[in-house]
């Protein structure tokens, strides 16, 4: 392995969405991928200074120097498998998480929450999408390359980190991107795999409320059909039965409709809990 560069570096964790589809829609043919994913990756990183740490199937583990310049490099590799020609004509979609740190150097390579940091932003990302940590992004700053634009996507949990990481976009105006990063992985992923984050109290409060919720709408409904109902019926007893029989049937109708509305707001109204929230 060569010498790891020191003091602030930018690790790069990239690999295939959905290789395992790929695999078996392919066969054989997957081999020929794997080698033309292989090449473009490693063209494009080390023309930009990068360090290979390590690759496992699809999936590879990078370390740059410089922000801007692991930033270009994603940006080159992203061109290339989009206008690369395939087997079988498949989309060979890529996913990268960058992070920026200051990591320690073990023996053996790099160790420190900023790899697995990196790694995480990786596996939350779609093919196709460049994610960035905050550090990164603050770091790059317009230091962009030509045609290429960053924007926001918001906070996402990492499995392992404390904190909630602020995650941004690279997008590149030639190319199709993804609407937002998915909360969750395709198996496929080298790296290790993030998990949901358990709902912290609040979110588990939330739940209960509006479980409570749909359930009390139901109770209410029944209980008003079967007060008035049992009503009518006394009523209807007192008066000794008769031609009335059929107006409770009626009436019973009309109450069924109104639990059906009452029903429907009900749901409206956690939608509208669930938007505003």
């Amino acid at each position: 392995m060569p010498e790891l560069p020191g003091g602030t570096v930018t690790f790069m964790f990239t690999d295939i969405e959905d290789s395992t589809e790929l695999l078996k829609r392919l066969g054989d043919g997957y081999r020929d991928v794997l080698t033309s994913h292989r090449r473009i990756i490693r063209e494009a990183f080390t023309e930009r200074d990068g360090i290979e740490i390590d690759t496992q199937g699809d999936a590879f583990f990078f370390a740059f120097p410089r922000a801007r310049e692991a930033v270009t490099a994603a940006v080159e590799a992203q061109r290339a498998h989009a206008t690369e020609v395939w087997p079988g004509e498949v989309d060979v979609r890529v996913r990268m998480g960058l992070h920026t740190g200051e990591p320690a150097i073990h023996e053996e390579g790099y160790v420190g929450l900023d790899v697995v940091r990196a790694a995480r932003i990786c596996t939350v990302g779609r093919g196709g999408q460049i994610l960035l940590s905050e550090t990164t992004r603050a770091l790059v700053g317009s230091g962009l390359p030509d045609g290429v634009s960053v924007f926001p996507v918001g906070q996402r949990h990492l499995r392992g980190i404390d904190e909630p990481e602020r995650v941004s976009e690279i997008a590149i105006d030639d190319l199709e991107r993804e609407e937002s990063p998915r909360a969750e992985e395709s198996g496929d992923v080298a790296v290790p795999a993030p998990e949901r984050p358990a709902p912290g109290p609040g979110d588990e409060l939330a739940q209960d409320v509006s479980r409570r919720f749909e359930d009390f709408g139901a109770r209410l409904t029944a209980g008003i059909q079967e007060s008035v109902l049992r009503s009518l019926e006394e009523k209807l007893a007192r008066k000794g039965g008769g031609g009335d029989a059929s107006a409770v049937d009626d009436i019973a109708s009309r109450f069924e409709t109104l639990g059906a509305e009452i029903d429907a707001r009900i749901q409206a109204a956690l939608r509208k809990k669930g938007v505003e929230e």
